[in-house]
């Protein structure tokens, strides 16, 4: 048993994870979350008080994040700014939760000599062609194309340095897009879900052909666990289970999935730089260290998803309105 230091606990990713590592693998947790509009407290509801402590607080505050970094074991990080959209409208937040954030902790993992997991994602790799079957891999060069994933591929480069620079005792994993409980309603999958829940079309961008490579965030929960117990320091491991859909496709099977016509959503405007497909190889990381996804069938995953959503509506609903209300100000 560890205990563990989550970053960004209280989000989507961060929250699946802590109730992983607690009711599943039995590790203590702390969590440290700023609380932003991405993060709710309520996603840790039910976690035993035994198990968990949770600290409000930015991960840019210096002597916080030393404090709680000298109480831990290891220290997962996903806390991060996270939503391209916003990453478009103001960069800045991005850069400072994203670049100066990790440098804070990486430097107090080093004083500390403490374990250090490193969450980042795919979309530091840039995109694919949309008819090509080339997957990312750990060796593919970075190639970010928005504010975002830029700060991302910044915080990676941060984590490698360390290691190298300073013997820092960390690692790293890459992953595909997340989609299961507890994430926000501006998100894809959520927010079509709800859309149909609340009575309002799906909204699809462009034609809908973009592509991405879905995993359940219960199985990214074990990957990442399963790399800070097994990992090589000073490896990256790719984190992905084969679940490539285009968008259009998702929305179609959501509806279909909800007992609703698969042609009942509207077009919208195409998101600015909107990257054409990711696409995930996860080798590394089943063959060296045996991973294998419980979700490997994305129409399982995404049924227990609607499941959820339509059994913890006071969960979503609070942020619904809001968030349409700003989406359709931006004709989306």
């Amino acid at each position: 048993m560890m205990h563990l230091l989550v970053t960004g606990g209280a989000g989507f990713i961060g929250s699946n994870f802590t109730h992983h590592a607690i009711l599943r693998s039995g590790h203590d947790v702390t969590v440290l979350d700023a609380l932003t509009y991405a993060g709710n407290r309520e996603s840790l509801a039910g976690l035993s008080e035994d198990r968990l402590r949770f600290v409000q607080g930015d991960i840019t505050d210096t002597a916080l994040v030393d404090e709680l970094v000298r109480q831990a074991d290891a220290v997962v990080h996903f806390a991060a700014e996270s939503h391209n959209d916003n990453s478009l409208a103001d960069p800045r937040p991005f850069l400072e939760a994203n670049v100066v954030g990790t440098f804070v902790l990486l430097e107090a993992v080093r004083r500390h000599d403490v374990r250090f997991h490193h969450v980042s994602t795919d979309e530091v790799y840039g995109d694919l062609e949309l008819d090509g079957h080339v997957r990312f891999t750990e060796e593919t060069a970075y190639n970010p194309s928005s504010p975002y994933s830029a700060t991302k591929a910044g915080s990676d480069m941060l984590v490698r340095a360390w290691i190298r620079s300073f013997g820092v005792q960390a690692t790293i994993s890459n992953c595909s897009n997340n989609y299961g409980p507890f994430q926000h309603v501006e998100k894809f999958i959520p927010r079509q879900i709800t859309n149909v829940l609340c009575g309002i079309r799906p909204k699809l961008y462009g034609a809908g052909t973009n592509v991405r490579d879905w995993i359940h965030a219960e199985d990214h929960s074990a990957a990442v666990l399963t790399v800070l117990e097994k990992g090589r320091i000073g490896e990256t491991y790719l984190i992905g289970a084969d679940g490539e859909r285009d968008n259009k496709s998702v929305v179609e099977l959501i509806l279909t999935l909800m007992g609703q016509a698969a042609d009942a959503y509207d077009h919208v405007l195409d998101r600015p730089g909107h990257d054409l497909r990711y696409a995930i190889d996860a080798t590394k990381l089943r063959t060296e260290l045996g991973w294998e996804p419980r979700f490997a069938d994305f129409e399982d995953g995404l049924a227990a998803t609607i499941d959820w959503y339509r059994d913890h509506r006071d969960w979503w609903y609070p942020a619904k309105a809001a968030t349409e209300a700003f989406y359709a100000k931006q004709g989306q």
